[in-house]
């Protein structure tokens, strides 16, 4: 392990945990409910049927690669609270300014692909001619995945910039000053 470098598998893993997320959430994107309309001939009653349901299978997945993910990183780096406290100068700046915007991406990432999961799962049933008369099937907006796997990307990059950056202010050693009269002199002019 070089100096600030970090683990290199500790890298590696949250890179394909993120990439593996990414991949999920790309897939939830093209496999979306659509519906169309039937109507049943005998009640002459109108529903939606919908094709499969496999982006909603893809966004959870998605959604749980991007935490184990996150949460590897947290319990290496002990959510920069706990552990060997950080070095004072400009690594330990970064890794906090990385730490919170990762976090920042992070919540909104999940928030999308849970969002966009739940909202692909929800699927209008049934509705009478007499109570509407154009209606349309509900679906899930085109882009909610897609704003997901974007800001999967940007956790990903976040996340290796502030574990490379946390470790470099871990192995640094702390300066101290070595000053030969450490008090402020009290001396007179005259």
């Amino acid at each position: 392990m070089g100096e600030g470098k970090g683990s290199t598998l500790v890298h590696v893993l949250v890179v394909v945990l993120s990439l593996v997320a990414f991949g999920f959430s790309i897939a939830a994107e093209r496999r979306r409910s659509v519906g169309h309309i039937e109507v049943d001939p005998r009640t002459n009653e109108s529903y939606c049927v919908y094709n499969s349901d496999v982006a909603t299978g893809y966004g959870v997945g998605a959604f749980l690669f991007l935490l184990s993910g996150e949460s590897l990183l947290m319990g290496v780096t002990k959510c920069m609270c706990f552990g060997i406290p950080l070095a004072p100068g400009g690594s330990r700046a970064w890794s906090i300014i990385y730490f919170v915007s990762s976090w920042v991406t992070f919540l909104v990432a999940e928030a999308c692909l849970i969002a966009g999961a739940t909202r692909n799962a929800y699927h209008t049933k049934y509705r009478s001619m007499i109570y509407a008369q154009r209606f349309s099937c509900e679906t899930l907006r085109k882009g909610v995945f897609i704003a997901g796997a974007v800001f999967v990307v940007a956790t990903m990059i976040l996340n290796v910039y502030y574990y490379m950056y946390f470790t470099k202010a871990t192995t640094q050693v702390a300066r101290k000053t070595n000053r030969a009269s450490s008090t402020v002199g009290m001396t007179g002019y005259a």
